[in-house]
């Protein structure tokens, strides 16, 4: 029986084609002028959440079922973070591995990529809370809050491809922190990318059977304005049961919870016309969307989004606060909306062949063809 060539997917958290762009990337150059790559679409909501799942699963989250970082129950009323696997209603890509015998690691700076895509790994390890042996043998890792921890985690995976050859799937989840904090262009940013890019130089030394598969869940722009679309519809006339940002997480400090697409649920279906009026007459609302058209529109599993779908312009994000509106400080970044989603996709060195480029659209289309009996015609 011949042994599975070695996969090593590396989701890069944050990175928009304008990062790619902006800084000298010697490795991923190589990589994407050797191999294949094409820029691609994020799925919507253009958080971590839900893109991470649909690249570890190949498929869109209208089959998966991961529709953004939050969720609200309307049978009980009840919203929590949507970070748990019993969400995910398809194998990832680590349960199909496991199926046929591959050994996989998951290895991520959050704790929340653990709890929802550990299934299946023979090792997980999240580098904001990592385990002893790894502290062990690596140092402590550095603060969420940082782009030095994005480094530590690369040199543990670095680590792994070196001495653990019987691992044959790994995937790698950075944190996209030194994007909210830092524009493509920024001298801290630069340095940031030209980090990562020696760190995959490194893993390629010591992993020349290798095969590389690179994208990114999500870009990101400064914004300008934030809506409480709860607040601000019931200020005027029009209240719902409850409005929420697709993006908010346990990562305050990130994005203060604020993101470009919101997920607003009535009070009555009768409300519809009216709440929409209320909400597409506020700055920056760029489009309001029905759940049956959002639903067909972006791919997403109409039960787990609002009645009504909100979506930003470039400058607009949504989010819980004190008011109905603030104007956000300069140098405030973030995502979510449809103004973030051109990302990279690089295959290299992958020794079958691959579909034609026309399949590759979003970057849930990375990883579709691996460890799959049978190709799905589409992702769409």
């Amino acid at each position: 029986m011949t042994t599975p060539q070695r996969i090593l997917i590396s989701m890069i958290d944050g990175f928009g084609t304008d990062y790619f762009e902006a800084s000298p990337l010697p490795t991923l150059n190589r990589m994407a002028g050797s191999g294949f790559s094409q820029n691609v679409e994020a799925v919507i909501p253009s958080v971590t959440n839900a893109n991470n799942v649909s690249i570890c699963c190949g498929v869109l989250p209208r089959e998966h079922g991961i529709t953004g970082n939050y969720y609200f129950n309307e049978a009980d009323g009840q919203h929590d973070y949507m970070e748990n696997a019993e969400f995910i209603r398809v194998p990832t890509l680590m349960q199909r591995a496991a199926a046929q015998g591959v050994r996989s690691a998951l290895l991520t700076c959050k704790k929340k990529t653990v709890n929802l895509l550990a299934g299946g790994c023979e090792i997980a390890i999240a580098a904001e809370a990592p385990a002893e042996e790894y502290v062990a043998r690596h140092g402590p890792a550095p603060d969420i809050y940082s782009r030095e921890i994005n480094y530590w985690l690369w040199r543990v995976a670095i680590d792994i491809l070196a001495n653990r050859p019987d691992i044959g799937l790994l995937y790698v989840h950075t944190t996209d922190y030194p994007m909210h904090q830092w524009a493509p262009d920024a001298p801290e940013s630069i340095e940031h990318m030209e980090t990562l890019d020696k760190l995959h130089a490194e893993a390629a030394a010591v992993a020349p059977d290798a095969a590389f598969f690179i994208t990114a869940d999500h870009g990101m722009n400064y914004k300008r304005r934030c809506w409480d679309l709860g607040k601000a519809c019931a200020n005027r006339g029009t209240p719902v049961r409850f409005a929420m940002s697709a993006e908010k997480d346990r990562y305050v400090k990130h994005h203060r919870t604020f993101g470009g697409a919101a997920w607003v649920y009535l009070n009555d279906p009768a409300d519809a016309q009216q709440v929409a009026e209320t909400l597409q007459s506020l700055t920056g609302v760029e489009r309001v969307m029905s759940r049956e058209e959002a639903a067909r529109h972006w791919g997403l599993l109409p039960e787990r989004i609002g009645h009504l779908c909100v979506f930003g312009d470039r400058d607009t994000v949504f989010g819980e606060m004190e008011g109905e509106y603030e104007d956000l400080p300069e140098g405030y970044r973030s995502h979510g909306s449809p103004h973030e989603l051109q990302v990279p996709l690089i295959i290299y060195n992958y020794q079958d062949a691959l579909p034609p480029a026309e399949r590759f659209v979003h970057n849930a289309d990375l990883t579709h063809m691996l460890y799959r009996l049978t190709l799905p015609t589409t992702c769409r």
